[in-house]
């Protein structure tokens, strides 16, 4: 008797709101209704219509285009930040765990050092030292969030280099660096793959918050975070502004954690 697999509800769902995501990210490349940027005095805190779909803010524009817009931005800033920690991250625990000794003990107690303050207070201290802007926030989330792809790399690469198939490549003559790269590091795939979708989650929600604060995209750039902000001022009046950019977030944000969540079930 044949048991039935369940299927992965999580992974589904999370796959569908993500894909969602990323092609209106994606179309905005492309197209947008209107010039995301374009006042228009006339249309200032015009309502929901077929026209404008979502409204206009309080300068005129067209709210649907610059959700558009500010989703492209986010998910640029946070595509560039998970890249930087990543890269870094596997390298540094990749070096660490496969070596250990006083390279491991040197290391990760710098890396600890910098773990132990928050992700988003570190990346603020570094936007303070490099200036606001997109590139500078990707930067500095990406050091930010270095530590905790390093620590996890690492504890894959311990539990790996003393297993079989790596006593099988040394004795084939494997270098280190091919054994590090080339056969233990496809097996942290799996829990490398459900962190990196938390970090995608993480990132979202630091960028928006960096933005929403002033120090993250710069105008005239369109963003979530500072449409959050600049809509404050007009919550009751006109809710529209703050509701459809604040959708967009949780959806980002409950599309990856759910992406994340059904990698784990996938590799149990």
């Amino acid at each position: 008797m044949t048991i039935k697999k369940k299927p992965n509800y999580n992974f589904i769902i999370g796959s569908i709101l993500t894909g969602l995501i990323v092609a209106l990210a994606l179309v905005s490349l492309v197209y947008t209704p209107y010039d995301p940027d374009a006042m228009d005095a006339a249309n200032k805190f015009a309502g929901i219509s077929l026209k404008h779909p979502m409204g206009c803010d309080n300068f005129g524009r067209d709210i649907f285009s610059r959700v558009m817009e500010g989703t492209k931005n986010t998910l640029f800033v946070a595509l560039g930040t998970v890249a930087i920690g990543t890269v870094f991250g596997i390298l540094l625990g990749a070096f660490t765990g496969y070596f250990g000794g006083i390279l491991d003990e040197i290391l990760m107690r710098i890396n600890d050092a910098i773990f132990a303050f928050p992700s988003i207070l570190l990346a603020l201290v570094i936007v303070s030292l490099l200036g606001s802007g997109k590139y500078n926030v990707m930067i500095a989330l990406g050091i930010a969030f270095i530590p905790s792809f390093a620590r996890i790399v690492r504890a894959e690469f311990l539990k790996n280099r003393e297993l079989d198939y790596v006593k099988s490549a040394r004795l084939m003559g494997a270098g280190s660096l091919r054994i590090m790269f080339v056969h233990i590091l496809p097996n942290t795939f799996s829990v490398l793959a459900s962190s990196v979708m938390i970090g995608f989650n993480n990132a979202v929600l630091a960028e928006a918050g960096m933005s929403f604060l002033g120090i993250g995209v710069q105008p005239p750039d369109a963003s979530l975070g500072r449409m959050l902000s600049e809509a404050q001022t007009y919550l009751f009046s006109t809710p529209s502004y703050a509701f459809f950019p604040g959708l967009v977030i949780i959806l980002m944000v409950l599309g990856f954690s759910l992406l994340s969540e059904g990698i784990s079930q996938k590799s149990v």
